[in-house]
């Protein structure tokens, strides 16, 4: 209780001091200021323009106090996609891998129990329209996998949710099994293949896809204002969200995704992958969209339970943006810093940014003190409240109970209704104590509160019936 106190009065004080300033006059004014609006304990960021990195540079700190960095190594969650497209667009020049044909035929061992598996190709695979679904298939038994090949072992008894081809889904399982493919294609551990055919070449000498090579700093939590660090849920992340890298080594993967620097496929390989499916805008591990400023970019983000990250490219201006957090919480800052960013190099003025992630996580604090302040009443109130019904009928007795029990119901529920919110992907309880934490606390204490008022009115209310008769 102490801590949720100060936490609500630190974001109080945050939303009600003044915050006029002047305009940033270069990049670094505006992410100093962007740093200090959203309250993120830090983050790194790289533009770059042509062959050049224009600017990179770390803000904050980690866990242990030390200064974030160009060179602070951060898990970039879903923008590993991009990567693993690349890599199997290496492959697919050199001739092993067939972008068109099923991916049965080119994968020992993946099969399912729905038969349309055998027409998925390596393409519907990049393009996100497997059918592959979170709801069609078991992503928590997928998560205790082993590696890339008990992972797609698992696969076997699971089902698509539409027809390969045509229907647009996002589901990580699409680029886990995308990247099991570059390890039966190339005779290495996908690992092993980022490193030599992406990362090496590319000059990424701070990038892996494995925490045992390259420790990623710790990530963060927002709870009620105030930043807790805290280990990544455990889980599988692979091609679809394993990458651990830099804000100066996106600067080189960003110039290659311009067309410029060393190149690791051809024009048109890089066109395919930045081009939208015939279903869907989403790319290869980009998804072309059109920018506030009314210019057209190719975007991905990402997100962990402790990391977020979103990079983009501008084909007009040969631009490439990255912004890299420690940090998730309900409100994602990255993808507003992002268009700021993006403005302030093209000579706009930005958008302000933050002031969300408080506000929202505000709102929730006041009504968790409110629900104990309730409840504690609610409790001592409710021998009175007893006596004074002990006579009335049961049904109209009951129907009091039934706003008290909504908050229980509804805690009971929420990992479903989570799942419906984000478009049926799965939603654990685990999860939910990460980034939702402010929202999950605040719903348990809301139930807890409504609980023990039902629970001690129902107590004193037999009572009272029992001494009446």
């Amino acid at each position: 209780m102490k801590a949720t106190l100060i936490g609500v009065a630190a974001l109080t004080a945050t939303l009600l001091a003044p915050t006029a300033h002047a305009a940033p006059t270069s990049i670094d004014d505006y992410l100093t200021r962007a740093l200090h609006d959203t309250g993120m304990p830090g983050l790194s960021v790289v533009v770059t323009e042509g062959d050049r990195v224009v600017h990179a540079a770390g803000y904050g700190e980690d866990s242990e106090g030390a200064p974030i960095t160009a060179d602070t190594p951060m898990r970039i969650a879903s923008l590993s996609k991009s990567f693993t497209a690349m890599a199997v667009m290496t492959l697919v020049e050199d001739g092993r891998i067939a972008l068109d044909e099923p991916v049965a035929d080119q994968l020992p061992g993946f099969t399912m129990a729905d038969p349309r598996y055998a027409a998925v190709t390596v393409r519907h695979l990049l393009n996100q329209t497997s059918g592959f679904s979170d709801t069609t298939i078991d992503v928590n038994a997928l998560d205790s996998a082993t590696d890339l090949a008990d992972y797609t072992a698992e696969l076997s008894t699971d089902a698509l949710a539409a027809d390969p081809g045509t229907h647009y889904e996002y589901c990580n399982v699409n680029y886990d099994l995308a990247a099991r493919l570059v390890e039966v294609a190339s005779g290495r551990t996908f690992g092993e293949y980022l490193r030599q055919e992406v990362f090496g070449p590319l000059g990424m000498a701070r990038s892996t896809v494995s925490p045992d090579e390259i420790r990623p700093a710790d990530g963060y939590n927002s709870v009620f204002g105030s930043w807790w660090s805290r280990p990544e849920l455990p889980g599988f992340l692979s091609g679809g969200g394993g990458v651990i890298t830099t804000a100066a080594d996106m600067g080189k993967w960003l110039i290659s995704q311009t067309g410029h620097g060393t190149q690791l496929v051809s024009p048109d390989g890089l066109r395919t992958m930045h081009t939208s499916s015939t279903v869907h805008e989403y790319g290869m591990g980009w998804i072309p969209e059109t920018g506030p400023d009314g210019v057209d970019r190719l975007v991905h983000p990402g997100n962990l339970f402790t990391y977020t990250a979103v990079q983009a490219v501008v084909p007009a201006t040969g631009q490439g943006f990255a912004v890299l957090a420690n940090s998730a919480s309900l409100q994602d800052d990255t993808y507003d810093i992002l268009n700021g960013l993006i403005a302030v190099s093209q000579g706009r003025d930005p958008d302000p940014v933050g002031g969300g992630r408080q506000a929202s996580e505000l709102v929730l604090g006041l009504i968790a003190l409110a629900a104990c302040g309730l409840g504690v009443l609610g409790v001592r109130r409710s021998p009175t409240w007893a006596r004074r019904r002990a006579g009335s009928p049961a049904w109209r007795v009951a129907l009091r109970f039934v706003p008290l029990l909504v908050p229980a119901a509804v805690l009971a529920a929420y990992p479903d209704l989570v799942e419906i919110l984000v478009n049926g992907r799965t939603v654990t309880w685990a999860q939910l104590t990460y980034f939702a934490v402010p929202l999950t606390i605040t719903l348990a204490v809301t139930a807890l509160a409504g609980t023990a008022t039902a629970t001690a009115r129902l107590l004193h209310l037999h009572r009272s019936r029992t001494t009446v008769h």
